[in-house]
């Protein structure tokens, strides 16, 4: 069964300031990512991911404080928050979350999308990226289960949101892990039918 479909909601056009910067960023990231694929995350140097990007060292370090950052993304933290509490309240938890994350996904372009999964590629197959990964992770969960709260009147600190969190972002790496190993998995099809197995469980 498929979620129903939602109107789409009127977004911000960004700026050219804001427009050139996300570019850029995307820029230093994707020849960051194809550096680390080439030759290896360890030799490779922001000298070389500056130079490849066409931009100052300072600038990559501007959009990426430190060198795993080129691998792992906050961005979509707002967007997530933003569009799970716009589900409609009668909806259960693990509904809102399938239709956000299917809505967040159709709107990423397939290059975007293909980036996506070479940072998992990376991820699992570099261990010091995999070591800081687990602090990347457990943001992922806190969030979520900040989220979870939020609509459902509870504390984040609960133990059945704790519990509730812990499972759908359980399904999340496990999709993301399988993508990693296999290129032609239909990421956001996989996911929304892993979601789907937990229709019932709610916080």
């Amino acid at each position: 069964m498929k979620p129903q479909t939602q109107p789409d909601q009127a977004k911000p056009v960004p700026g050219l300031r804001e427009r050139k910067k996300a570019r850029t960023k995307a820029a230093i990231q994707r020849e960051a990512v194809r550096l680390f694929r080439e030759q290896g995350y360890t030799a490779t140097t922001i000298e070389q991911i500056a130079e490849a990007a066409e931009v100052a060292p300072s600038t990559v370090f501007r959009y990426f404080p430190t060198k795993p950052d080129l691998v792992f993304s906050h961005d979509y933290e707002l967007p997530f928050a933003m569009l799970l509490q716009a589900q409609a309240p009668d909806l259960t938890p693990v509904q809102a979350e399938r239709r956000t994350i299917g809505s967040m996904l159709k709107d990423i372009p397939a290059e975007e999308l293909a980036l996506q999964r070479e940072r998992w590629v990376l991820i699992t197959s570099e261990p010091e990226l995999w070591g800081a990964g687990l602090g990347n992770m457990s943001r992922t969960m806190e969030i979520m289960s900040e989220q979870v709260a939020k609509r459902a009147g509870r504390d984040p600190g609960d133990a059945s949101v704790r519990a509730y969190s812990g499972a759908v972002f359980g399904v999340l790496l496990q999709v993301s892990l399988e993508w990693a190993k296999n290129p032609e998995l239909d990421f956001a099809a996989a996911l929304d039918e892993a979601l789907l197995f937990l229709e019932d469980l709610r916080p």
